[in-house]
Order: C-alpha cells, then structure tokens, then sequence
C-alpha cells in the first residue's frame, strides 16, 4: 500500500490543478508520506511471506546477522557433516569412519570393532553395538547442539523481530489510519466518477422543502444487467401529493419502480451522481422497507407474521422526512383482513405520519382512498393482445383496469388445462360478486352443521327428487365408495355448478 502512494499521488494532480475541491486537497494531504516506512518493510519482509508466523520464512535475509547464522546451521547441517567426515577420516587414517544421526543417540562417529582400538583419545564413547562403537567429540557436539536448536531457535528469534517491528508500526498507527481513511474515501469517489460517466447518471440538486422529484429515473443494476432498454419513469413526492399508490399486473415493474426511486435517493445523498435525467431531493432521514415474502422458521415467525413486524417497525419509526416504500403489505392472510390492514395502514402513513411514501399492491379497493387528501393513485401498464399479456414497464397516473393475474400464470408456464379451469372459476365468482351483495367473512373456526347446509340447498330449490334421494339413504350402512356415488347423484340433481 505504501509504495502505491506516490502513484495515487501522481494521479491526483491533474485534478487538484484543474478544481478548486477542497476534499481532493484534504485527501491528498491526509495520504501522507511512508517512504521511510516503506524502505523498512521492503528489508525486514520477504516479499510472499507465509500465511502464519509459526511456518518461519518471514524476516528477510539480511535483516538480522543472527537470525541468518541460525537458517544457515539449519540448511546447510549436511554439508557440514560431510566436510567433517572427511577432515576426520584423513586426521584418524580410519577410511571407513563414518558420521551419522539417530533420534535417540543424536550425532555419532561410527568405527568398527576392529578400528576402535585406533580411535583418536579425542574420542568420547557415546555407544556400543554389536559390531560396532560409537563416539562423539566437542567439536560434533557443539555442532549438535546449534543445529538441533537452531530451527526453534530461528523461529523464536523471527517471532521477536516481528514483534519488535509491530512497535514500530504502531508509533504511526494514526497516519497509516488516516492514510487508509483517504485511500477508501478516493477510491469512493473515483467508481462514482466511472459510474456516473459510464452509465450517464445526472448531478442531482437539493432543496429544503420536503419532496422528490425524479425526471427518467432507472434502476441502476437492472439496466446494468439488462439485455434490453431500460423503461425510465417519473417519480414526483410532495406534501400534497405523499402517497402513491400504486396497481398493475405481476412482473410490470411495480417493484422495480419503487427500489430505483429509494436507490437514486441513497445514492444522492452519499454524493454520487444518480441515474435519472434530472433529480431534485428534500431532506430524508431514513428509507424504509416492506418489500418481499419470507418466513423466520428458526424463531418461529411465519411470512405473515414477518410482513406485520416490519410494517410494525415502519409505522412506529417513520416521520414526515422519511421515505417509506410497501410492497404488497396484507396478502399473507385472509382478504378482508389483509385488504382491512392495508387500508389502515394507508390512512396512517398519510394522515399521521405524513411520509413520502411509495404503496404498490393488488387490492384495487385501495384506489378509492385517492379521495383522501396527499393519495393519488398509479398503474403500471400493460396490454392484452391475442390473450397474451405484454408489460410495457411504464408508470402512469391513474389506477389499473386489472391484475392480469391469469396472464402472468401463463407466462410463467401454468399448464393450459389450469388456466382454463380458473377463467372458469374467475367468471363464475365475477358474475356472484356483480349479482349478489358481499356477505360478512366467514369465520375459519365456526363449523357450520352439514343439516343446516342441506336445508338451505332445500329452501332455495326445493328438489323433490333430491328429498326423495336423500331420504332412501341409510348413512350408517354406505361404504366410502357409495357414499361417494350418492353424492355424485345428489349433485347432479341439484345442478350445483363445478
């Protein structure tokens, strides 16, 4: 890092000549200057040390006369060894005299029985075999006790003089902080610099009224990965028009929008340019989320339950600077009770909070509250053509005609039988909405008794051949199958549809 100093340092004149920055000055300033530093790291380290200090093989050579002579004995024992075979054999006039090593014995010179009686009287017996004597002088003992210590030796000895070089290091702690400190701040500026001139982000502006205004604004990594055009959109956030609320199929973009519109937010306010054409922001303390489905399994917390702490999170911590963006907030339990909390939470955010305040979801029922003042609804658009859906990704004013969920199960690969079956399904619960009112949500836990249900079928038809069926029946005699095959047939004389 030191040595790229002065290089980083070289790259920077051109633009502290050219603007008057007084970060870029004060950056350049804090890189400080670690040529000494440098140096000394450049003698005392090698240049691909190990990994751990105990593998040896850190501290240069030549940093240490000690430490060298240590490595030396350790590495070169053989030669010596052998140098000093022979310095004895031509001392001794034994030629077969020979120097060896055990783990038990250490270093030995070996003579035969026979040559024992011409050892020198320098000679200390060290052991005797069979055919053999063994001897040790002081000059291989010596020699045996450098070399067998020498490696432990050398790594207690690196271990010191890294030591010692950390103390050091830490007399310029503060420097080499504030030298890192400038290096990542640089580094910063200069990806933003390369984004904002690669991909055409724009200077974003800032003003003191609360609001956001985004003229063609895009997602940075979706275009960034994206194989096609990117489709910008508009984003426009005030205090008289906080909340949008917006609808449209699966897949149009809903989401999409709403994470371009916090990341062009976030991005203004580290400094960077934003992708959009023109970006005008007020003040904003915190951005928060509900967006996504998952469940906590490990502590027992199901999507739904998830989904209502977040939203939990925002409603207790949102002020009027924030920026709240919910994505599909109650579709984890029942629809009247999701659509209910749904609403509440709207009225809420808009009322109370008073927030900017981005809602996307599939309960059109929520575009009634556009009557509220600070709520105007979005869509994101789409066409239907030949039954088959195309999401044009454009944001527009105003709620959608429909969910085009069906379409999107198509486009996902819903086999064509089910598709046909829920067009089915769909008109038959359309028309029972247009032609009867809505009745209360029935209650999960009430089991209704099967005699009260048979009773309301005769009160509304009255079938006289399905009394007759029904009373021929002897329930307690019926096997499964039977039973089965009489429903069948009290079906078919009721009509009852599906």
């Amino acid at each position: 890092a030191c040595a790229q100093i002065p290089f980083l340092r070289h790259a920077l004149q051109p633009l502290l000549s050219q603007q008057n920055s007084k970060l870029l000055q004060q950056l350049n300033e804090e890189l400080g200057d670690f040529h000494g530093l440098h140096q000394r790291l450049m003698s005392a380290i090698v240049e691909n040390p190990p990994v751990l200090l105990r593998d040896g093989n850190v501290i240069a050579e030549g940093f240490d006369s000690e430490l060298d002579e240590l490595r030396k004995i350790r590495d070169h024992a053989g030669q010596f060894l052998i140098d000093l075979e022979i310095k004895e054999r031509e001392q001794s006039g034994i030629p077969t005299l020979k120097i060896g090593y055990n783990r038990v014995s250490g270093y030995y010179i070996e003579l035969t029985r026979a040559q024992a009686e011409q050892a020198p009287e320098h000679y200390i017996r060290r052991q005797t075999l069979k055919n053999a004597e063994r001897y040790i002088t002081p000059e291989l003992k010596a020699f045996e006790d450098k070399v067998l210590s020498s490696e432990s030796r050398a790594l207690a000895r690196e271990k010191m003089l890294f030591e010692m070089l950390l103390d050091e290091l830490r007399q310029d702690i503060g420097n080499l902080q504030m030298m890192s400190s400038a290096i990542a701040q640089i580094d910063l500026l200069a990806n933003f610099a390369h984004q904002a001139r690669l991909r055409n982000w724009s200077r974003p502006k800032y003003s003191p009224e609360i609001g956001l205004k985004i003229q063609a604004g895009r997602h940075p990594v979706v275009e960034a990965l994206s194989k096609t055009a990117f489709t910008p959109n508009d984003t426009q956030l005030d205090y008289q028009h906080r909340m949008a609320i917006i609808t449209g199929p699966n897949m149009g973009g809903k989401s999409t929008f709403m994470r371009q519109t916090a990341l062009i937010a976030l991005l203004a306010y580290c400094g960077s340019y934003v992708p959009a054409q023109a970006v005008t922001l007020g003040p904003i303390d915190r951005i928060f989320t509900r967006i996504g489905s998952a469940d906590d399994l490990s502590t027992g917390k199901s999507t739904f339950m998830v989904e209502m702490t977040e939203t939990s999170q925002i409603l207790h911590h949102a002020t009027s600077q924030s920026l709240v963006l919910m994505d599909e907030v109650g579709r984890g339990t029942s629809t009247y009770d999701g659509l209910s909390l749904a609403w509440a939470c709207v009225l809420d955010l808009t009322r109370r909070i008073q927030c900017l305040c981005l809602f996307a979801t599939h309960y059109f029922e929520l575009t009634e509250l556009a009557s509220e003042s600070g709520i105007d609804n979005y869509h994101v658009t789409a066409r239907e053509v030949n039954s088959n859906l195309i999401l044009l990704h454009k944001v527009q004013q105003g709620p959608a005609s429909q969910s085009h969920g069906l379409q999107v199960a198509k486009l996902a690969g819903i086999p064509a039988s089910v598709i046909r079956e829920a067009q089915n399904r769909l008109r038959i619960l359309e028309k029972q909405h247009h032609t009867k009112p809505q009745s209360p949500q029935p209650d999960l836990f009430v089991i209704e008794q099967v005699e009260t249900v048979v009773e309301r079928i005769i009160e509304v038809e009255k079938p006289s051949a399905a009394l007759e069926l029904l009373e021929d029946i002897d329930v307690d005699s019926l096997s499964p199958r039977e039973a089965l095959q009489q429903l069948y047939a009290l079906k078919d004389l009721l009509k009852l549809p599906g």
